[in-house]
């Protein structure tokens, strides 16, 4: 895996970029299907080591490879991901430039009074990637076995258990906040700045529960230094076919299976956005990446340009009726 860096250079055993990403601000338009030169930037409005960032460098080290051009990931993290995709949004349309994001492209919007983008208006969808799940998780120490048993242990306690999320708005407070109005529970909410150190909190017992990236919870699960409850999904997760979903344990309302997708700024070219959307579909069939994608806990999807088109606003309806019948909004 490549090594998450701020600013990161796609390396495969063919070809080493070096010092190439010096030529990002003289990057030619890559619109037409001939061309191959000019290096091509995925912004990634998260941390290195996130999902989002994960994928990016997968797809972008297939990308070179396919393409033989230059491909570096940019991180530019912060404010739930406004700050990245405002940054890809004022990107120039050539081809230069493409944005991988996940669901807070949608529920930003819905959740927050505002954002410096809108994601209809100033993008153009090229593909739908993946789709990730979120599990219920609690410390060891909280002496429950099961959701339904959780729900009793936080009502005997109200106000009092506390639960770690990356951030407002982001999909594990969402799950949390949509968790305690399904369940009718209180408990606590204590953001952090990153799923780092959420979930490092509860499994150092400062906090007692969250919601996790399945990808990231296993390996934590396995070492016994948290505890799986259910799975926000509306089916078991492959990766993990022991753990039961919310609903099978009477807890329903609770189904948010996220989304990870590719974008380019409004008025990229057509062929541009017809050929990476060609190009992701084929990546994401190869069988290494199929296994790379599941062992962290994601489900490939890929599709048309035009199925994403029609996916986001859909999606985008969805979290703005979610956020108004919980009252999540934030200004």
């Amino acid at each position: 895996m490549c090594r998450p860096t701020a600013r990161h250079v796609a390396r495969t055993p063919r070809r080493l970029a070096v010092g190439l990403i010096f030529a990002l601000t003289a990057a030619p338009s890559i619109g037409t299907a001939q061309q191959h030169d000019g290096t091509l930037r995925i912004i990634v409005p998260y941390v290195a080591g996130s999902g989002p960032d994960t994928l990016a460098r997968m797809i972008g080290d297939e990308l070179q490879q396919l393409r033989s051009q230059t491909v570096i990931v940019e991180n530019r993290p912060g404010a739930s991901g406004n700050i990245g995709t405002d940054a890809a949004a004022r990107s120039r349309p050539d081809g230069s430039t493409i944005l991988l994001t996940a669901s807070p492209f949608t529920q930003n919007v819905a959740f927050f009074k505002s954002v410096p983008y809108d994601p209809v208006k100033n993008f153009v969808p090229i593909v739908r990637l993946a789709e990730g799940f979120v599990a219920l998780a609690v410390n060891p120490s909280v002496p429950v076995a099961s959701a339904r048993e959780f729900v009793d242990y936080v009502k005997a306690r109200p106000g009092e258990v506390r639960y770690s999320s990356p951030g407002q708005g982001t999909p594990q407070h969402l799950s949390m906040e949509l968790f305690k109005l399904a369940t009718g529970t209180e408990i606590s909410h204590v953001p952090y700045t990153g799923m780092p150190a959420a979930i490092r909190d509860v499994v150092g017992g400062h906090v007692s529960a969250t919601f996790v990236p399945i990808h990231i919870a296993l390996p934590l699960a396995r070492a016994h230094k948290i505890r799986l409850l259910g799975v926000a999904s509306g089916q078991r997760m492959d990766a993990a076919p022991d753990v039961p979903t919310l609903e099978e344990q009477g807890i329903e309302g609770v189904d948010l299976d996220f989304w990870f997708g590719v974008l380019a700024p409004a008025g990229t070219p057509p062929e541009f956005v017809q050929r990476t959307n060609a190009d992701i579909n084929a990546i994401i069939r190869l069988p290494r990446i199929r296994t790379q994608m599941t062992a962290q806990g994601l489900r490939p999807t890929g599709g048309s340009v035009d199925e994403f088109a029609e996916f986001i606003p859909r999606d985008l309806a969805k979290w703005r009726k979610i956020v108004v019948t919980s009252r999540l909004g934030a200004e």
